[in-house]
């Protein structure tokens, strides 16, 4: 069993409901879902394009996957899960866009949002009790050899290159897309979320992803609203 700290909107917000479409997946309930008709692309090779993010739900990484630390248990995470949410508020990203980290596509911040990355820092110290320390198996699967100095040290401190400095926030839409298919792709994704490309991005809660073994879809344990408003709902 492994567990994540992840942004995403509640299960009935409208971008949850465009995003979950287009990757084919509702990571609140773990059932398929019929992907929408993309022009160029048809349904076998959608479902190979968003077949890495469909696996993990619709998110953005704050803690990364990890395997409960040796005397820790579930409930104890959720119990400090509601504790910090109680004390944490709820802040708007001002713009998310729809845009490219390297070779996929994700939707990200259209300028620096300081409230976001302290938020996310804050999450990434406050759990770091809760994580077991990650195997060899687990830092060769990070390739430490393409990282750089920070990341690497991140890595092997925080269990997840991208943190603090080296944080992003990205919600991934796509896997991998060669050079020659980036321009359509970015099309079709920004026709189908158009709606939201260029908007801001409430973020009101935390969520808990569970794995329940290497490899099988993350879904969704239960999203915690921040400031403690509204009770915590459970997929």
């Amino acid at each position: 069993m492994r567990y994540a700290l992840y942004f995403t909107p509640p299960a009935s917000d409208p971008l949850t409901l465009a995003a979950q479409r287009w990757l084919g997946r509702n990571a609140f309930t773990g059932s398929a879902l019929d992907q929408p008709a993309a022009a160029g692309f048809d349904a076998a090779s959608l479902a190979g394009l968003t077949a890495d993010p469909r696996r993990y739900g619709f998110h953005a990484t704050l803690k990364a996957p990890f395997t409960l630390a040796e005397g820790r248990s579930e409930a104890e995470l959720v119990a400090e899960i509601g504790r910090f949410v109680s004390e944490a508020d709820p802040f708007d990203i001002p713009e998310v866009v729809v845009g490219r980290l390297g070779s996929f596509f994700a939707l990200v911040p259209g300028d620096h949002c300081d409230e976001l990355q302290a938020f996310a820092g804050e999450v990434v110290r406050c759990f770091e009790r809760f994580r077991a320390p990650l195997t060899s198996a687990d830092i060769a699967r990070r390739k430490p050899d393409e990282l750089n100095a920070a990341e690497r040290q991140n890595l092997v401190q925080w269990g997840y290159p991208y943190v603090f400095d080296e944080f992003r926030f990205h919600m991934t839409l796509t896997g991998r897309v060669p050079a020659e298919r980036r321009e359509a792709v970015a099309s079709v994704l920004l026709d189908h979320f158009a709606e939201f490309h260029g908007r801001p991005l409430p973020v009101t809660g935390l969520a808990l992803f569970r794995e329940a073994a290497r490899g099988a879809d993350f879904t969704v344990h239960s999203l915690f609203p921040l400031g403690g408003a509204v009770s915590r709902k459970t997929a």
